[in-house]
């Protein structure tokens, strides 16, 4: 791999993972019912605005669940795979094989996003517990419905919530799973975002 390709390949993955993150943030937020009017919930249905609006017209949303978006984070995928593989000089992948990847990408950053989130509004809970950022608003709105299951099979024991250690843990068997699909699947490392 050349000096230029490697280049490339570093500048497209991280455009495009940024990108897919926006996207995903997005489809998450409304599918927890996040606040719409939080500024950072702005950002992102302005960021995503323009490519998802041809996409609303023949996937409109139903109730929470946007599935342009969804489509979109695909579309994403879809087209970083293909570049990162034009850029390093392969041939164009398989759409099957490409959007089987990103669909894992997908779910592997949907993951990632509730782990570290959860480890975010842990730690902000002991260090600034009645802080009013408007990212941790919203971080705090997103975790909390998942949250929610596991809050009543396990209630607090004496103020201390034991429910974020089997969040982790399920959230943990969810990756083993998916990497093990990723496997399966054969999906090569460093091509697809998300992973």
């Amino acid at each position: 791999m050349s000096t230029f390709s490697q280049a490339g390949t570093f500048l497209f993955q991280s455009l495009g993972g940024f990108y897919l993150a926006v996207v995903m943030l997005r489809f998450l937020l409304q599918l927890s019912r996040a606040d719409f009017y939080n500024p950072i919930s702005q950002f992102l249905i302005k960021a995503t605005h323009l490519p998802s609006k041809p996409l609303r017209r023949i996937f409109p949303a139903y109730r929470s669940f946007d599935l342009a978006s969804l489509v979109l984070a695909l579309l994403v995928q879809l087209l970083v795979i293909e570049m990162t593989a034009l850029i390093n000089g392969y041939a164009m992948v398989n759409v099957l094989y490409a959007l089987a990847w990103g669909a894992v990408g997908i779910l592997s950053l949907a993951l990632n996003f509730y782990l570290y989130g959860l480890l975010i509004i842990i730690i902000v809970s002991w260090v600034a517990p009645q802080s009013q950022h408007p990212a941790l608003v919203l971080l705090s709105q997103l975790i909390r419905p998942v949250m929610a299951p596991f809050q009543r099979i396990i209630p607090p024991l004496g103020g201390l919530d034991l429910s974020p250690i089997f969040m982790f843990l399920v959230i943990n068997m969810l990756q083993i799973f998916l990497n093990g699909i990723a496997k399966g699947i054969q999906l090569p490392s460093g091509i697809v975002p998300g992973i």
